[in-house]
């Protein structure tokens, strides 16, 4: 077994996940088996409870784990399935270690304490130790810095890489090779500085100067001798033979920077400040747009500013919204949590399904789009907005009549519609890991749905779920009275995963996460049909049997890169 561990020093968020997830993809193309944790010295147990602003979008595994949004970076690259225990927190590690003591597994010992930083440091202190355990053939350091280049003197500055690796190595690690993210490529004056103050060769020093897309990451760092340096460090066994997997990186990436037909879709969210908070859903999309050939521009939409009020208090963001809205190609309502925004959604979907607008609701999307359907189609008008999302007063003996379940919470109050109850998931007094979560199967109730063609006519799909509240089986029948279809339920057909709307362009709605499971070469479903649909492809795409056209053609020179095989891989074509 070999480790390499990937450090960062500066600031955060300098592009360790990329380095680690473009480390890991040019070993996996060498034929060697690679996988990835990611250790966060936060104390939380998981992500689960974190804001999107706080640390950005919460990914969820196929266990149902809930981890940073660099595990999602990991799997994307990687193409692999990771569990909850590929991501470490101090956290976890203090609950495992109290729960021990608390059974006595430490009788007579006395567990000490740390000090300096008390998150990070004894995860530093553990590899100090653990670089000797495992003998120095075995253990790399790669550590991440940044290299500023002051816009008014254009000088590239070494001196906060050399205080970085100062300090790394006053903790006992010395870094193997030192990644410098900067703005534009490294002067050989300054690679010689860093080398020098930094005690390693100049050809450990690797430079990852901003490029046009995350996917020529892998590509510069075996430009630069990463694969020759690692075999001869690590002790590699390594075939030096043309590498299929980087191949089909590099054709991703001439073909991201030569597209010249643009799609746009509308992103109607609550979190729309800061992207990361949708970062596999924007991931997602970028897959399915560079699939159709389409370079792809997405336009943030808050959701509270489509909301009448916000006519009367900020009237401009108002318009500028709905501009927004009503240019775009397509229009996406992703998952979220909480009233705020709500009812902007609900006002989005509604002008989608009137204009025929290509339309995914995920999760929370979704259910708003039953509760639309219901509002304006089926005649349950909404009222007492004061509840946390919105009353629906049904008419005639429909009065009491839940349209969507809360799973989690016990309080007897009345929201969209539907009396709340407790789901077996749900531990009553805690927030952490209380949602239906993980991978779940999906079955196809119709042969004739839109989303089961696009998944290879499948009759079932596994996909990973976050969510709390549900749609109830109840009333489904008054939906597909009028159209509203659902076309997927779960296996004992309880509940209601996959709706589709007839006589529409495309109007899909999924109560998992697709966007989890989207890759670079495996666009997901859902959204390769929200993007078919909005650049105008999706009806021929579905007459011909689900084949693109000629000009949309993939060459099949790229091998499969993983023995993943719940969605057909796409091999991109050469653009010679």
């Amino acid at each position: 077994m070999k480790y390499i561990l990937v450090t960062g020093g500066v600031i955060s968020g300098i592009g360790k996940g990329i380095i680690a997830s473009s480390v890991g993809t040019i070993l996996k193309s060498c034929g060697l088996h690679v996988t990835a944790i990611k250790i966060d010295p936060y104390i939380n147990i998981d992500a689960g409870t974190f804001s999107p602003y706080e640390h950005g979008e919460v990914f969820v595994l196929d266990d149902g784990g809930e981890v940073d949004l660099d595990l999602g970076n990991y799997e994307r690259f990687l193409d692999i399935r990771l569990t909850r225990d590929n991501n470490l927190t101090t956290g976890k590690i203090y609950q495992s270690v109290i729960n021990k003591e608390r059974r006595g597994d430490y009788l007579g010992k006395t567990l000490g304490g740390t000090v300096g930083d008390i998150e990070s440091m004894p995860f530093i202190e553990a590899f100090r130790q653990f670089q000797f355990k495992v003998k120095r053939d075995n253990f790399c350091n790669i550590h991440v810095s940044l290299v500023p280049q002051p816009n008014s003197t254009g000088e590239q500055k070494t001196k906060p890489t050399q205080n970085s690796v100062r300090e790394l190595r006053g903790l006992g690690l010395s870094p193997d090779l030192i990644v410098c993210r900067c703005s534009t490529p490294l002067d050989t004056a300054v690679k010689e500085k860093i080398s020098m103050f930094c005690h390693v060769e100049p050809e450990q020093v690797i430079c990852i100067h901003d490029v046009s897309s995350i996917y020529r990451v892998p590509l510069l760092l075996e430009d630069q001798g990463i694969v020759d340096y690692f075999c001869g460090r690590l002790n590699l066994l390594i075939e030096m033979r043309p590498r299929k997997m980087l191949t089909k990186w590099k054709e991703m990436s001439d073909r991201s920077d030569r597209l010249l037909e643009h799609t746009s879709i509308a992103l109607v969210g609550k979190y729309t400040k800061l992207s990361d908070s949708y970062a596999s859903v924007i991931k997602a999309l970028e897959h399915s747009a560079l699939a159709i050939n389409y370079k792809l521009e997405v336009k943030y939409i808050d959701s509270a500013d489509l909301e009448p009020a916000a006519l009367q208090e900020e009237p401009v963001k108002y318009h500028e919204a709905w501009q927004k809205l009503c240019r775009a190609d397509g229009v996406l309502v992703p998952g979220g949590f909480g009233v705020r925004g709500t009812e902007g959604k609900i006002q989005a979907i509604n002008w989608a399904r009137r204009q025929k607008k290509p339309f995914l609701g995920v999760c929370l999307g979704m259910q708003l789009a039953v509760c639309e359907f219901a509002r304006n189609v089926l005649g349950w008008e909404g009222k007492n907005t004061h509840t946390r999302f919105y009353d629906i007063s049904f008419k005639s003996n429909f009065t009491h009549m839940p349209i969507l379940q809360n799973l989690t919470l016990k309080q007897n109050i009345q929201c969209l519609c539907y009396q709340v109850i407790e789901m077996p998931e749900h531990n009553p007094g805690q927030l952490g890991g209380t949602m239906r979560l993980g991978k779940r199967r999906t079955l196809f109730k119709s042969t004739s749905s839109i989303l089961r063609k696009l998944y290879g006519d499948a009759e079932y799909v596994d996909e990973r779920h976050r969510h709390r509240f549900e749609v109830n089986p109840e009333l489904k029948h008054h939906f597909e009275d009028r159209g509203f279809r659902f076309v997927g339920q779960d296996l004992e057909g309880e509940r209601m995963e996959i709706i589709e709307l007839e006589d529409h362009t495309y109007f899909v709605g999924v109560q998992y996460h697709p966007e989890f499971t989207s890759r670079p070469i495996k666009p997901s479903p859902p959204y390769f049909g929200l993007l078919l649909a909005a650049s105008g492809k999706l009806q021929n795409y579905l007459q011909k049997g689900c084949r693109l056209s000629p000009r949309d053609t993939y060459s099949d020179r790229s091998g499969s890169s993983s023995p993943d095989s719940e969605i057909s891989e796409i091999k991109f074509p050469s653009l010679a």
